[in-house]
């Protein structure tokens, strides 16, 4: 069994963003291992069809496994909300999303009963969030609004850019019209703009970061399964990162999010899986 324990945890994303739960983790759960796969060449996964990002998805797992892996985390809202049920129809090894520890963290903040979502065309579209948030209560209404043009902007490294905060102010208004108490950052890029928000939404909003709520849910996984690493063998260096495409764009910008600089991401052909 102790094998099991020191295998890595793959995570993937349709590009960077899944950087922020790979952060998390590290934080949360220092002991582990991870292999990384960014899907850089067919990014985003937000404006593509639900058959197109379960095919994608499906092709990520496929790889994953042959870097044997005990654990895959999904650190992308879009593939969370359209592929996750399948696949883990599909495969024998644990399996999580962003989606239900976010939805979950929200339903508990919440105080006045509405719940605003900010994420990607195909997140907000596919209802996840509501469908979660009314399991747990359904007099919660949940309010999502599409912000397409915040990813670019963030891979673009416009962070702390006032065009940025002009078209995060024009998606945020609708909202805070909506009176919403709390706030989830439903795409996995979001984190990286949270002081953005927080400036624009004011000190009585929660704000929702799913990417830390799925490194707790993590945690939790590996321990009720009896596979969570009860620490590093220290010959090797416990990250790796795997890219489709612009592995040197990914590795600088990767090195602007983790603790660390990422030296080097290997391209691999991902239509081959």
């Amino acid at each position: 069994m102790n094998d099991i324990k020191q295998a890595p945890i793959g995570v993937f994303d349709s590009g960077v963003g899944g950087l922020t739960v790979v952060r998390e983790i590290m934080r949360n759960l220092p002991t582990e291992k991870i292999v990384y796969f960014g899907d850089t060449a067919r990014v985003p996964y937000g404006s593509k069809s639900k058959e197109t990002v379960l095919r994608y998805s499906r092709q990520i797992v496929r790889f994953l496994g042959t870097q044997e892996v005990k654990a895959i985390v999904v650190a992308c809202n879009t593939a969370s909300a359209m592929a996750l049920e399948e696949i883990k129809e599909e495969i024998d090894i644990p399996i999580i999303g962003v989606v239900r520890p976010g939805a979950k963290v929200a339903a508990e903040m919440t105080e006045n009963k509405r719940v605003g979502i900010i994420g990607t065309q195909a997140t907000v579209g596919s209802q996840i969030y509501r469908k979660l948030i009314q399991e747990i209560d359904p007099e919660i209404e949940v309010i999502g609004k599409p912000c397409p043009l915040l990813v670019p902007l963030v891979e673009e490294g416009w962070l702390k850019d006032p065009i940025t905060d002009m078209v995060l102010e024009r998606y945020l208004k609708e909202l805070l019209s909506e009176d919403v108490d709390t706030l989830i950052l439903g795409c996995t890029h979001y984190p990286l703009l949270r002081s953005n928000v927080r400036k624009l939404v004011g000190e009585r909003v929660h704000l929702v970061n799913p990417a830390y709520e799925t490194a707790q849910s993590l945690g939790k996984l590996l321990r009720e399964n009896g596979i969570a690493n009860d620490g590093h063998e220290e010959e090797e260096f416990p990250y790796r990162f795997y890219v489709s495409d612009m592995a040197e764009r990914f590795t600088d910008f990767a090195s602007t999010i983790l603790p660390f600089d990422v030296s080097s991401a290997k391209k691999v052909n991902i239509e081959e899986y």
